[in-house]
C-alpha cells in the first residue's frame, strides 16, 4: 500500500472493508468526459480541448480478437479505483463526475482505445486488486498503485505514470521556502512514524522536527503557525491544499514512490499497447495539462516531467 493509501485512511476516508464490498458487488458509476463543477468536492476541471486533441489508436494498433478489441466494442472502458481521493479520482456529488489525475488519465485511455473517454469505474479496495485484474473484472487500475516487484509477479505494470514521495508545504503567504533545501535549520511539522522522521535529518540538515498523529492535526498546526513548513507525501499534501486554501505545495518531491497502472499479468501485449500511448500523451503535452489542472493546481511552478516508461523495477 502506498503511503498515501495509509493517510487517507487515517483521515476518516471510506472504510477498505465497504470499499471491498461495492467492488464484490461491481457497482459501476458511468463517467463519460470531464465536466466538474467548481467548489472543493472533487479535482479541478480539465479543458475539453484535452479530451478533444487527445490522439486516438489506429486500427492497426487494435489487432483483431486484442483486449483493445474487446474494450472498442464493448463501448467502455473498465476501471478500478477511487470515489473518495481529493485531486486524483473523486466523486463530485452534485455532477456525479468522477474528477482528479487517476479519473482523467483513465479518460483519456479510454478515448485512445474508443474515441470517445467513456469509463465505468468499479471502486476497489487495496487488497482486492490484484485479485481484480486477475480476473479479468477490470481492464486496469488507476489507483496510486505503488510498482513493487512482489507485486509485479501478480500483476503487470505499465508505466511509471505518476511519481509521488515526501515534498513539502507551506502557509500560502510564504515565500522563503521554495523547497526542502530551505528547509535547514527550520521547525518542520512531520507525521509521527511517517518517512519524513527519517528523511529530514539529511535532506534538511539541522531542521527540528514538531510531529503530529494525523494529517488534519499537522495541516491545523501549520496554519496556526505552529512550524515553519509541514513534510509528507506529495498527493497526501496536495488533497490538503484542495480543503486547505491557507496552505500551498512547494517545490517537487525529494524522495520517489512510482506509481503504475495495473493490467492483467498475462497480456504483455495491452501493456505494450498502454505504454505506447502513455509516451504519446507525454510527447505531445496532454500529461503534463492534465497534472496542470488536477494535482498542479495546488502546486507552485510547471508540470513536472512525466516518469519514464519501464525505469522502476517491477514495471
Amino acid at each position: 500500500m502506498s503511503m498515501w493509501h495509509k493517510n487517507l485512511t487515517r483521515r476518516g476516508a471510506v472504510t477498505m472493508a465497504a470499499a471491498v464490498a461495492v467492488a464484490l458487488a461491481a457497482a459501476g458509476c458511468g463517467d463519460g468526459g470531464s465536466t466538474p463543477l467548481p467548489g472543493k468536492a472533487g479535482g479541478e476541471k480539465v479543458d475539453q480541448s484535452v479530451y478533444d486533441a487527445a490522439p486516438v489508436a489506429s486500427d492497426a494498433e487494435i489487432p483483431a480478437g486484442s483486449t483493445m478489441d474487446a474494450i472498442r466494442k464493448r463501448g467502455y472502458l473498465t476501471v478500478g479505483g477511487s470515489l473518495d481521493a481529493p485531486l486524483l479520482s473523486q466523486q463530485n456529488p452534485v455532477s456525479g463526475q468522477i474528477e482528479g489525475f487517476d479519473a482523467d488519465m483513465a479518460k483519456l485511455l479510454a478515448k485512445y482505445i474508443i474515441g470517445k473517454p467513456e469509463v465505468k469505474t468499479v471502486t476497489i479496495g487495496t487488497q482486492t486488486r490484484e485479485a481484480m485484474l486477475q480476473a479479468k473484472s477490470v481492464d486496469a487500475v488507476f489507483q496510486t498503485y505503488t510498482i513493487t516487484p512482489q507485486r509485479a509477479t501478480q500483476v503487470a505494470f505499465a508505466g511509471p505514470y505518476l511519481t509521488s514521495g515526501l515534498a513539502v508545504a507551506v502557509r500560502k503567504d510564504e515565500t522563503g521556502i521554495k523547497s526542502v533545501k530551505d528547509l535547514a535549520g527550520k521547525t518542520v511539522i512531520v507525521g509521527a512514524n511517517t518517512p519524513a522522521v527519517t528523511a529530514l535529518p539529511t535532506a534538511a540538515p539541522g531542521s527540528k522536527q514538531v510531529a503530529f498523529a494525523t494529517d488534519p492535526q499537522a495541516v491545523q498546526a501549520l496554519l496556526q503557525k505552529r512550524g515553519d513548513a509541514y513534510v509528507q507525501d506529495f498527493t497526501l499534501l496536495a488533497s490538503g491544499a484542495k480543503a486547505n486554501p491557507g496552505m500551498k505545495v512547494v517545490g517537487e518531491p525529494f524522495t520517489t514512490e512510482a506509481y503504475g497502472i495495473g493490467l492483467n499479468r498475462e497480456d504483455a501485449q495491452f501493456k505494450e499497447f498502454v505504454n505506447n500511448w502513455l509516451r504519446k500523451i507525454q510527447a505531445d503535452g496532454t500529461w503534463g495539462k492534465v497534472w496542470k489542472s488536477t494535482l498542479g493546481s495546488v502546486v507552485e511552478g510547471d508540470a513536472p516531467t512525466p516518469p519514464a516508461i519501464g525505469s522502476v523495477e517491477g514495471s
